[in-house]
């Protein structure tokens, strides 16, 4: 029993640091996107990649794909720190019945 709980232990760990990966990645999208949301506004061209191409396209347009864009990434932000509050409250469970079982076979 012991064994099989370590094994899901670290399989939950492992979901855990991916999804704190996937989380930072995030978090890093957000900081660009306000980072170019706050050079739009000391700028008045502003061009937007499109494959390899870099293609002018007005500052209010931009804008707005970037606000649109910054929405999406906070949701899925906020959908992945509640998804990590769940596992991490997960591997807490599985660590206390390890332990507690290792305790037992002493």
């Amino acid at each position: 029993m012991a064994q099989a709980n370590v094994q899901q232990l670290q399989i939950v760990q492992h979901n855990l640091q991916a999804i704190l990966a996937q989380k930072q990645q995030l978090q890093q999208q957000l900081i660009e996107i306000e980072s170019a949301l706050a050079e739009l506004q000391t700028t008045g061209k502003a061009y937007k990649m499109v494959g390899k191409l870099l293609v002018a396209s007005s500052p209010e347009k931009l804008k707005k794909e970037l606000l649109e864009k910054k929405e999406t990434t906070s949701l899925r932000l906020k959908h992945f720190s509640q998804q990590e509050e769940k596992v991490r409250k997960n591997a807490e469970e599985l660590q206390a019945a390890v332990v507690s079982e290792l305790k037992q076979k002493k």
